[in-house]
């Protein structure tokens, strides 16, 4: 597992949305805004099994994640990762979560019955790491 600095530990911690960066069909980039939560050793998305961005995952499991720290755009984490398991989440559990997480309350969405949870495997770290000032 690729160690995550300290100093950097807060932006997986924080409410901070993350840029999803998955692979296209094509080969092009496909990147995207989303909630996460890191539990120590993954960083957990959840998303439906009917779009683009989970067939992109399904296809081709590495992915980059962005994550830009809102006080100071200059300090930034950039995860590289591996897509470790996706599991069934038909109940919506990690989707409230993370309504919750990011200051909402717990919601069942109406795709609730297409909703995975996508766990990511981190291999690499890069970004300005500076501590938070």
């Amino acid at each position: 597992m690729t160690e995550i600095p300290e100093q950097v530990r807060d932006l997986l911690e924080r409410p901070i949305y993350a840029s999803l960066g998955t692979t296209r069909p094509d080969g092009s980039p496909q990147v995207n805004p989303m909630w996460f939560v890191w539990d120590g050793e993954f960083v957990w998305f959840t998303h439906t099994n009917a779009r683009q961005k989970f067939r992109n995952l399904a296809r081709e499991p590495r992915v980059s994640i962005s994550i830009f720290d809102p006080d100071n755009p200059y300090r930034y984490l950039e995860l590289r990762g591996t897509i470790d398991h996706i599991d069934p989440d038909p109940t919506a559990a990690l989707y409230s979560k993370l309504s919750e997480r990011y200051g909402g309350g717990p919601v069942v969405p109406p795709d609730a019955e297409q909703r995975v949870a996508i766990a990511v495997r981190p291999t690499g770290i890069s970004g300005n790491l500076r501590p938070r000032d």
